[in-house]
Formats: structure tokens, sequence, C-alpha cells
């Protein structure tokens, strides 16, 4: 028998600012919805680890890296859109 995919995803946030707040939502909402039971997040605080997210290469919160399952991919923003959000995450209707 198959076993489901699990997705990683990193979440770089700026503290609880508006958008860190709204993108955390989102993602949480999207995952619950699309992914039940088949996600890790792990939400990174650039304001307590700078260092990593220079080393990670985060320029601009929120951002989003979908970790696992290759191929990496990165997104910037709220994530507010989930039709688009789930195209950029290389997520199809059978991910789903």
């Amino acid at each position: 028998m198959k076993r489901p995919v699990c997705f990683e995803f990193r979440l770089y946030v700026a503290g609880d600012t508006p958008n860190s707040v709204r993108a955390r939502v989102n993602l949480g909402a999207l995952c619950r919805k699309y992914l039940m039971g088949r996600y890790k997040i792990q939400v990174v605080d650039v304001f307590k680890e700078p260092d990593r997210a220079m080393v990670d290469g985060i320029f601009m919160t929120p951002a989003l890296i979908k970790v696992a399952p290759s191929p990496v991919r990165m997104i910037v923003g709220t994530l507010s859109k989930s039709s688009s959000l789930l195209e950029a995450l290389g997520l199809t209707a059978a991910d789903a």
C-alpha cells in the first residue's frame, strides 16, 4: 500500500505583524483543508533568528518554503489566494 506523501513547510515570519499572522492563519487553513494529517509546519521568526534567515536567503517576510516533497519552492506574501498557492506549491487535486 502506498504511503501518503507528507508535506514539510517552513514559514518565515516577522513576529506578530499583521501580514505574518495572516500568513500563519492562511497556511494552517490550507493545510487542514487539503493536506489533513499529511503536513508539518516549522515557523521561523526572523526577529528571534535573524542569522538563520540570512543563511537561508530570506530577505522578505512572510515567506513560505515547501521543503518536501521536492522540488523546493518559495512563496512570499500572506498566502491568501488558496488556488494560486496550491498551484505555486505544485499541489494538484490528486495531492489535495
